[in-house]
Formats: C-alpha cells, structure tokens, sequence
C-alpha cells in the first residue's frame, strides 16, 4: 500500500507548519557548500540570526542537525572531563541536558523544580555558593514538556557574579518570545528551526560571545565530537571558509527564506502575535473549564501543556482530533503522559484562526464524550 502525505495542521510541539515560501526555497537548485552564491546566502544567513537572537556575537551559525545538536554542541566544546555545571530542571529538556553535560564528563549539579514551576534563582544562588569553582549554569528557556517561561535575567546576574557561563536553550523560544542573547548577557545560546522559526527540522542555530569562546579556543583536552567542534566548524562559516563538511544546502535555503519572513514581519510584531494568539488560546482552554498545566505567569504563549478530563483517553482522543480534523497536536511527557495535551501555535502555525478551528474540533470531541 502506497502511504502519501496529508494535509496536516501541526499545532503540536514541534515541527510547525512551515510557510510556502520556505517550502518554495528549499527547492532551489542545489550549488556546490562552496559556491560563491550559496556563501553569500550564509553570510546573509548569520547576520539574519544575529538580529533574531539580538545579538553581535561574531560566532553566530547553523549547525548541521536537530535542535538537539544544538544542545550537544554547546555542552561538548564548553564542557571538559571535571568541569562542574549547575543545570535548572524542571522538565524533560532539563534532564536531557543533563545526560548531555554527563557524557562529556562533567560533574552536574542538577537545581531540581516542581514541573509547571520555573527554576527559583535564589536556589540557583544558593547552589553557587555552595559549590565553587562551577563552569556554567544551564536552564531551558522555553520548557516544552510544560509549557513553563523560564524567566532569565536574574539567573545570568547571579551566574556572572560567581564567574560562571550562562548557557540557554532556546528551542522553542527563538522567533517566538525575546531571547535577547546580548542584553542579558547569555554567553551561549541554541535552538532549533522546525518551533518558532518556522523551517523544517535539520539545523541548529548557535550562538557564543567572545567569554565562551575563549573556553572553546583554551581546552586542555579535544573537543569528544569531531563533527560538533566549533574550532574547525567556525573556520568554514567564517572568512577562511576552511572545508568541515559538506552543509545541508537546501536546509540553509529554507532557514534563510524563514529567517527573512520574521524580519520582514518584524520581531516586536512577530513577539507579539505569538503572545496574542498563545493568551486567546488560553482563554478558551480556561473558558470549557480545561486546567493549565504551567504556573500562572510563567506561561509560554507558543507551546501550552493542558490536563484533559480524566475520563478522556488522551491518546485516542487524539488520534480522531488528527483523522477527523487534520489536526496534530502533542501528548504529555513523563508525569503529563497519558493526561494532557501539547499545543503549539509557533511560527506560521500560529495564527487566531487556527486557534478558533482547534478549540470547535476539542468542542466537539469532547462532547462526545
């Protein structure tokens, strides 16, 4: 039996729904990862995520992968056999970068929070005191098991004050909610494409200013990835254009051409359609008398974890939603799982439309019921 694609609404979290015009540019004609043409496109392609993560960092690229690589990047060229990291969990991701931070050899401190709650920084103080000489503090931006807004800008004032990086994750906050990667001081910060951006999976944005990458230039020991270190990848997406490997070309098109709509829409008004379309969904989950998962005031306007009535079969609820409807939507992870649903109104996906067309089809499937 020949299985051919649908026509889907993705309000899941992650991938997004992806614009025709990045579709349209990710059937460009290949050239060559040393052409000419497509060195200019990269060129153009790090000024573009200079201005989505607000920032001048000189070292400011795609990495070849998922956002997950992203992830794996930073911690491989930050982290060294010994190095201690404070890392904020409060979700899946939390724990993802700490198994991450692990395999590099590092000693994690792990700040645990209640899932739905954001990382206290005055635990994150306490934990600094208490433990000198500690590398870095990692925390999850945008935490998509929970929907959770970690706050930032207290983490990376206490971080610096004890000397140590603040490193971010992103992934599902760049393009949707300000980053702002200079303002705050954020040493190193990655996402991902396929959430706020709108591209599909497949390229990690990166960015370090010049106190991570000092660390990255002054290892005692190799970076454990050869495909993830920024000593040689920096040299091909800088003016030496020194051969690494061969890029994902079609993927930068696509990344370019999503890059250039956010600009073109402008980031204060892309910001803000998010937070509209993200409180308007809100509303009507609260309004059929459905329960938020994240602590109010600390709510991703992009991705929402919402408990469904516990006589529900998650699962084959959602199921219908997506035969009946066309519509894809998250189930819960860890403690969530089996009990609510992940929504996503990220990047074109998120739209007041697509927001009134979820909310009838949930209507109607749970009167069922």
């Amino acid at each position: 039996m020949r299985i051919t694609a649908q026509n889907r609404l993705l309000l899941g979290p992650g991938p997004s729904t992806v614009h025709p015009e990045v579709l349209k540019a990710m059937s460009t004609p290949l050239v060559g990862h040393l052409d000419p043409y497509f060195l200019q496109v990269m060129n153009q392609l790090q000024n573009q995520l200079r201005q989505v993560f607000q920032t001048e960092n000189q070292l400011t690229i795609a990495m070849s992968g998922t956002g997950s690589a992203g992830m794996e990047t930073v911690m491989v060229n930050l982290l060294e056999p010994g190095d201690k990291i404070i890392i904020g969990i409060c979700g899946v991701f939390g724990e993802r970068m700490k198994d991450v931070a692990e395999r590099c050899g590092a000693e994690v401190i792990p700040v645990y929070e209640e899932w739905g709650r954001a990382i206290d920084p005055e635990q994150i103080e306490k934990t600094l005191s208490s433990h000198p000489g500690v590398k870095a503090v990692a925390v999850v931006h945008a935490e998509t098991s929970t929907g959770v807004w970690q706050p930032l800008e207290d983490i990376a004032r206490i971080a610096h004050s004890h000397g140590a990086l603040f490193i971010v994750d992103a992934v599902t906050s760049l393009g949707g909610i300000p980053v702002e990667v200079d303002k705050l001081q954020i040493d190193a910060c990655y996402s991902g494409t396929q959430k706020c951006i709108g591209a599909p999976p497949g390229l990690a944005p990166v960015t370090m200013n010049k106190a991570a990458m000092d660390k990255v230039m002054h290892r005692k020991t190799k970076v454990q990835s050869w495909y993830l270190d920024l000593n040689m990848i920096s040299n091909y997406w800088g003016a030496d254009r020194f051969y690494h490997h061969t890029a994902p070309i079609s993927m930068i098109f696509g990344l370019h051409e999503a890059l250039r709509l956010i600009l073109e829409e402008g980031l204060e008004v892309t910001f803000r359609r998010h937070a509209e379309n993200g409180q308007f969904l809100h509303n009507e989950l609260e309004a059929m008398g459905l329960e938020l998962f994240a602590a109010k005031g600390y709510r991703l306007p992009e991705l929402t974890a919402v408990r469904l009535p516990e006589s529900v079969d998650e699962g084959k609820l959602r199921r219908q939603l997506l035969d009946e409807y066309g519509i894809e939507v998250g189930g819960g992870l860890g403690p969530l799982k089996g009990k609510a649903w992940r929504i996503g109104l990220m990047g074109y996906s998120s739209t007041r439309s697509n927001v009134t067309l979820l909310i009838q089809a949930m209507k109607d499937l749970l009167g069922r019921g």
